[in-house]
């Protein structure tokens, strides 16, 4: 069968169509993104990956990724389990490493069927989020709702955490829109909601940028843990519970992040081209 070969994963629900376009070019851009995301009439996924030839020695493909939006964003920490998987498959190493306009992402087997990730440092001044305004990122002030006091963080891509007594009882779909644009975020938004459980587990629901209410969002949790831990809320080490599942964050004295997930295949197809 001729056309354009695709895989569908998830990360705990978060999912993605990856295409290979290493030995080709592929034809991608913002409609095609959305058209290939769309649940009703394309493959359906929160995010369309490509990975493409290494740009930089010692990496091992270059990924671009696209919100359902149609919007490209630099990091996915679900999305680069996936597409680490994919290639340790392919290779059999036990190791690789993705770059991604968020920088390289060093990927490793970590036993069970999780893949452990560097997500590289946390990025935790208000120009690296970024805001509009020079602010106090542990006390930003933006809200909606019962939602106020963010803490913000870049783990890629721009968060903003609000803790709460119940994250259920957030109405997020209702919110997150609002927040998400709002002019304190040029570059918009990833919204959480997160209830600390104890030094080491926090509850976490996520409306993310471009995609919507998420059932993960690994960058999402890594924020969350950053503001939790930053907030003297939780530890270091903790349990981000997420809609989809569980992720293992890890917010190192060096300032790095390591996100500890599953990896899952759907199923194989081919689009015309």
């Amino acid at each position: 069968m001729t056309g354009l070969p695709f895989t569908k994963m998830h990360g705990l629900g978060n999912d993605f169509v990856i295409f290979d376009a290493r030995r080709a070019p592929l034809a991608l851009d913002a409609a095609r993104a959305r058209a290939v995301a769309d649940r009703l009439t394309g493959v359906g996924c929160d995010q369309v990956i490509a990975l493409e030839p290494p740009r930089s020695e010692g990496t091992d493909a270059y990924m671009r990724i696209w919100n359902s939006d149609g919007g490209e964003v630099a990091a996915c920490g679900n999305g680069t389990r996936c597409a680490a998987r994919l290639l340790m498959d392919e290779s059999g190493q036990a190791r690789v490493v993705l770059e991604t306009d968020a920088g390289p992402l060093a990927a490793h087997e970590g036993g069970g069927g999780q893949i452990r990730v560097d997500m590289g440092p946390a990025r935790l001044e208000w120009h690296e989020i970024p805001l509009a305004r020079a602010a106090d990122t542990l006390h930003v002030e933006v809200g909606a709702g019962p939602l106020s006091d963010a803490v913000a963080v870049n783990m890629g891509n721009p968060h903003a955490v609000f803790f709460v007594d119940d994250a259920e009882a957030v109405p997020l779909a209702a919110l997150g829109p609002g927040l998400e644009t709002d002019p304190l975020f040029p570059a918009r938004a990833n919204i959480g909601v997160a209830q600390p459980l104890g030094e080491d587990r926090i509850r976490l629901r996520v409306w993310e940028r471009g995609a919507g209410l998420t059932r993960a969002c690994s960058t999402g949790a890594c924020a969350a843990a950053v503001a939790g831990a930053r907030r003297g809320l939780t530890g270091r080490s903790v349990t981000v519970m997420l809609d989809g599942g569980a992720l293992g964050i890890l917010w190192r004295e060096d300032g790095h992040v390591e996100m500890t997930g599953p990896t899952a295949t759907s199923f194989t197809g081919t689009l015309p081209q």
